[in-house]
């Protein structure tokens, strides 16, 4: 099977496919089909494309995290010392992430590099308390020192959300995503 060059453009009901099960990954092969307006074969065979070729990461479930115990979600920017030089950035990338993968808290559900407010880190969390949110803070400083100072503890901050909140503006989910897919496709 040719593989698809790295960037180009999936097919419509490839597309739609995706679009499907982010909405609903529970669906079987013959809802979506349905869904689809194809065959169910045809659905079995472009699922394991997507999975092979990397669209589909993994199948999940997005809980209601305050009913199983995660009552903030912390948002947290930091600034990663690392010169201009693109060696040392990815040396410093590099070693952040064998911080992470070897001792992150496992509440840490998101991090990666990125720009913005004079932050180049951002980390996405969950806790149980705010107690629990200070605890990776720390680790964060600790690890970081473990690992040659690739954040400036200085300026660690952070945003905290209470999911216990009653008032959310939309509630974490894919599915608005991929109705936005669909219709970028569209335009």
């Amino acid at each position: 099977m040719k593989k698809r060059e790295k960037g180009s453009v999936m097919k419509e009901n490839e597309l739609k496919l995706l679009s499907e099960l982010m909405k609903s990954s529970r669906k079987s092969d013959r809802e979506l089909a349905k869904a689809i307006r194809c065959s169910q074969p045809t659905v079995t065979r472009m699922r394991n494309k997507l999975e092979k070729e990397g669209y589909i990461k993994e199948y999940t479930v997005i809980p209601d995290f305050a009913k199983i115990g995660y009552h903030l979600m912390a948002v947290t920017l930091a600034t990663i010392n690392a010169s201009g030089d693109e060696k040392h950035v990815l040396e410093i990338g590099k070693m952040a992430r064998k911080v992470f993968q070897e001792s992150a808290p496992l509440e840490i559900i998101f991090s990666a590099r990125g720009m913005g407010l004079g932050y180049q880190g951002i980390i996405i969390s969950l806790h149980k308390d705010y107690a629990s949110y200070l605890k990776l803070r720390d680790w964060l400083i600790v690890a970081s020192a473990k690992a040659y100072n690739f954040l400036d503890a200085s300026t660690i901050e952070g945003f905290v959300i209470s999911l216990d909140d009653t008032v959310h503006y939309r509630n974490l989910t894919f599915s608005t995503l991929a109705k936005s897919l669909l219709n970028s496709r569209e335009e």
